[in-house]
C-alpha cells in the first residue's frame, strides 16, 4: 500500500496533530498518509498545507509513540474503506475493519470516503411517506421516503430508542436494508444496538459503522462519510431502498470544531468553526436518492441546552424535510416517545401528497392540542371548571389525544414488560376521528395512555 520511500518524516506532534516536513510535492489535502509503528499502520489525513514543504495533518489513530524524525509515507488517495456486499450483518470502524470479531472485508474494492453529491440530473427527488407504524410521526410528521429526517432533542429525552425502534419499523415493515452512523457515541450504547439488532433478527440487513467517543477528532469526522460510502454503493450497486441512520450528528460538528480549533483557524459564532456550514452541506448533499435506489436519513440532533437556535442546529435544520422535537415537558409528563406534536413538522404534510382526510385530521389534532396549550394557565389558576363548555370539552379531548399518541415500543419492552406495538396509518386515523367527533369523551383518560390502537380499550 502506498510508495516504498518516504515523503518526509514528522517534524511535531501536538495532541491529534501531526505537522510533517516534506522532501518533495506535497501531497493533496485529504490524502491519506501512512506512519509504520510496532508493526501496524497508522494513518493521518493532511488538511492544511503551511508552507512549501510543510503540511499540517491530523492523525486518524492516537499518537502516543509518534516521535519527531519518524517517516511518513503518502498512500496516493484519500482515507478508502473497502465497499462490498458482505459489508451487511458488520459492525465495521471507519477504515471498513471489523469489530465483530469477524474476518476483514475483502481490500480489492476500496472506494474513497470523500464524494461528489450524484449529478443533479440524476437526483429523484421525495414523493411519498414512510409509514413507522408510530402513531405520533405518522400521523403530524411524517417520515419522508428518500428524504432527509431530524430528531432534536437535548440530553436523555430519547433521541436514541426513537432512533433504534424507526430501524425495527424498517425492517420489519420495509424489509430494506440500514446504515448506522455512530458518531461520538458510548460504546456501551454501540455494543447494546449491535446484540439488540442480533436478537431482533434485522442485522443481516444492516451495517453498522462505529467511530467512538474516545477515538480521535479525525475518526468522528469520517464516521459519517464513511457511513455514507457504504450507503451510496448499496443504492448505486445493489438498487436498494437504504435507511442511513446517523446517532449523533452534533458529534460530527463537535468533531469538525475540534479539528478546526487544532489547525489554527479563528472561531466564528459560538465559537463554532468558521467551516461550519460547508462541512454539514458536504455531509447532508450525499444523501439523495437516484433513479437507481433510495436512500432515506433519519439523523438524531442533541440540542445544547435545549436551545434549538444553536448555530450548529440551525446549520443542520436547512437540510431536512421532516423535523421531530422531542420536549423535555412531554418526557416529564409520562408521555413517550415524547414528541411535541406542535413543534414538529414535515413538508410532505400537503393535502395534495397525504390527501384530505390525513391532513384534515392532522390539522384537527394540531387545533385541539394548541387551544388546550393556549387555556393551560387558566387552568393552572383556576381550574378546568372555569372554561366554557366547549373549551372544557376541546381540553378533555386534547388530554385524552396527549395520552393516545403515547406508545409502548419494541425496542424497549424488555426493560418496561410492555410489549410493543406497531399501528398502521389508517387505524391512527380512524381512531384520532373517533376523538375528534367525541366518541371516546366518557373513556376515562387512562385507558387511551400507552397503548395500540382503541378498537378494544372500552
Amino acid at each position: 500500500m502506498g510508495t516504498q520511500l518516504p515523503i518526509g518524516v514528522i517534524e511535531q506532534v501536538s495532541g491529534p496533530v501531526v505537522d510533517v516536513a516534506c522532501a518533495g510535492p506535497l501531497p493533496a489535502l485529504h490524502e491519506a498518509l501512512r506512519i509504520e509503528l510496532d508493526g501496524g499502520a497508522r494513518l493521518l489525513e493532511v488538511h492544511r498545507h503551511l508552507d512549501a514543504s510543510r503540511l499540517r495533518a491530523v492523525a486518524l489513530h492516537g499518537t502516543a509513540g509518534l516521535r519527531r524524525g519518524t517517516p511518513v509515507y503518502g498512500t496516493g488517495r484519500p482515507l478508502s474503506v473497502p465497499v462490498t456486499r458482505e459489508c451487511l450483518g458488520r459492525v465495521l470502524d471507519v477504515f471498513g475493519a471489523p469489530l465483530d470479531g469477524g474476518p476483514p472485508l475483502p481490500s480489492d474494492t476500496l472506494r474513497p470516503v470523500h464524494a461528489a453529491p450524484a449529478p443533479l440530473s440524476e437526483v429523484k427527488g421525495p414523493e411519498a411517506i414512510l409509514e413507522t407504524g408510530i402513531k405520533v410521526i405518522d400521523l403530524l410528521c411524517p417520515f419522508v421516503r428518500g428524504g432527509k429526517t431530524g430528531l432534536f432533542g437535548g440530553a436523555g429525552v430519547g433521541k436514541t430508542v426513537l432512533i433504534m425502534e424507526f430501524m425495527h419499523a424498517v425492517a420489519a415493515l420495509h424489509r430494506g436494508v440500514s446504515v448506522f452512523a455512530g458518531i461520538g457515541e458510548r460504546i456501551r450504547e454501540a455494543h447494546e444496538l449491535w446484540q439488540e439488532m442480533r436478537e431482533a433478527g434485522v442485522l443481516a440487513s444492516t451495517v453498522l459503522v462505529f467511530g467512538q467517543m474516545d477515538e480521535s477528532p479525525g475518526v468522528r469526522f469520517r464516521a459519517g462519510a464513511s457511513a455514507l460510502t457504504h450507503a451510496e454503493y448499496l443504492r448505486d450497486t445493489l438498487g436498494k431502498e437504504v435507511l442511513v441512520l446517523m446517532d449523533n450528528v452534533f458529534r460530527f460538528v463537535q468533531a469538525g470544531s475540534e479539528i478546526s480549533g487544532l489547525l489554527g483557524r479563528m472561531p466564528a459564532t459560538v465559537g463554532y468553526q468558521p467551516t461550519l456550514l460547508t462541512e454539514v452541506a458536504g455531509l447532508e448533499e450525499r444523501i439523495a436518492s437516484t433513479h437507481t435506489g433510495t436512500i432515506t436519513s433519519v439523523q438524531a440532533v442533541y440540542v445544547p441546552a435545549d436551545d434549538m437556535s444553536d448555530p450548529a442546529v440551525s446549520a443542520i435544520l436547512a437540510h431536512l424535510d421532516s423535523l421531530v422535537i422531542l420536549s423535555r415537558e412531554q418526557a416529564g409528563r409520562g408521555i413517550y416517545p415524547a414528541v411535541d406534536p406542535l413543534g414538529s413538522q414535515s413538508r410532505l404534510l400537503d393535502r395534495r401528497v397525504v390527501g384530505d382526510r390525513h391532513y384534515d385530521v392532522a390539522r384537527g389534532v394540531r387545533e385541539h392540542l394548541a387551544r388546550y396549550d393556549e387555556l393551560q394557565d387558566i387552568i393552572a389558576m383556576l381550574g378546568i371548571e372555569a372554561l366554557s363548555a366547549e373549551d372544557r370539552r376541546v381540553a378533555l379531548r386534547a388530554r385524552r389525544l396527549q395520552r393516545y399518541l403515547s406508545q409502548p415500543f419494541h425496542v424497549v419492552a424488555e426493560h418496561t414488560g410492555v410489549a410493543g406495538v406497531s399501528v398502521p396509518l389508517e387505524r391512527t386515523l380512524g381512531d384520532c376521528e373517533a376523538f375528534l367527533a367525541g366518541k371516546y369523551d366518557g373513556l376515562p383518560e387512562e385507558k387511551c395512555y400507552m397503548r395500540g390502537a382503541m378498537e378494544d380499550a372500552a
